[in-house]
């Protein structure tokens, strides 16, 4: 197991340096940064969307959906990170009591 876990550390590290060293320290096209600048919220939303709504291999739409419905109203309404997580957290409890 452990050699395995070095080993993929070790990929990890070459991978990562195998970027600046193929660009050599040239400036990338516009439309690569602006592509690599949506890789990580577009990563994030597929995780959060997975996680939440995914079981096994079908959708399951049921509390914490509320919740994460919730999360966003709150953060597009402008409320700190915070108070959404705290929000949803008490609407997908309520919804669990409840339901």
């Amino acid at each position: 197991m452990w050699v395995a876990i070095i080993a993929v550390a070790l990929a990890n590290a070459a991978i990562k340096a195998a970027g600046p060293v193929i660009v050599g320290g040239q400036e990338l096209p516009p439309r690569a940064v602006s592509v690599i600048a949506l890789l990580a919220p577009a990563l994030l939303a597929a995780l959060v969307v997975t996680e939440t709504f995914g079981e096994e291999q079908h959708l399951v739409l049921d509390e914490r959906a509320i919740g994460v419905a919730v999360a966003g109203l709150a953060l597009a309404l402008r409320a700190p990170v915070l108070i959404a997580i705290a929000l949803a957290a008490v609407a997908t409890a309520l919804t669990r009591a409840f339901v």
